[in-house]
């Protein structure tokens, strides 16, 4: 035997497997990936209306109930969400870290890097109008009413000009308050 010191030979790429993730701002192209998906779509949803954690179960009995209409959901359906959220799209949300994963307990929690996501999250309802349509509507109504003051058409001259000036001006405020409000209720953090 040898009294010369024994030497180890670290392998550099092992070590990255341990360490976090590269935290770099999620550039657009994976943000547009992950919200392409339904499925993904309505995890980061659900979570955040179930104030950031749940268990796969119930976002498995979720997203069935959903996409069938059905509650309870058919077996069969749940089963094909669960495998699906457990083997592609959580993993995928975990590994871009919007989302934490444990696959043994099955529970998932947002992650700080969501806010990146929600910012082209505009969950708009089904028979609802988005802020931006909004706004536009708004708009337009008040260049028509303006130019008709202004025309002194449609019998809108009975309050002059400036009253419809201060009442937009007042309405846009008035609107962007409320959208303000209601925007940091729906916030994800």
């Amino acid at each position: 035997m040898s009294n010369e010191p024994c030497r180890i030979n670290i392998d550099v790429s092992i070590m990255k497997l341990t360490q976090p993730e590269d935290r770099r701002e999620l550039d657009e192209s994976e943000i547009h990936n992950v919200l392409r998906n339904d499925r993904r779509r309505e995890t980061l949803r659900y979570l955040r209306e179930s104030e950031g954690s749940l268990s796969v179960d119930d976002l498995s009995e979720h997203i069935a109930t959903l996409e069938t209409s059905e509650s309870p959901p058919p077996r069969n359906v749940r089963k094909s969400v669960y495998v699906s959220l457990h083997q592609t799209h959580l993993p995928k949300l975990d590994d871009l870290g919007i989302v934490a994963y444990d696959q043994r307990s099955k529970e998932l929690t947002l992650e700080d890097r969501v806010r990146e996501v929600e910012v082209y999250m505009e969950v708009v309802p089904q028979h609802d109008v988005s802020w931006a349509a909004y706004y536009l509507g708004l708009g337009a109504l008040e260049l028509v009413v303006l130019f008709a003051a202004k025309l002194s058409l449609f019998s809108v001259e009975i309050l002059d000009f400036e009253f419809w000036t201060w009442f937009f001006l007042a309405l846009f405020v008035l609107s962007a308050l409320y959208h303000i409000y209601s925007e940091q209720e729906k916030a994800l953090f």
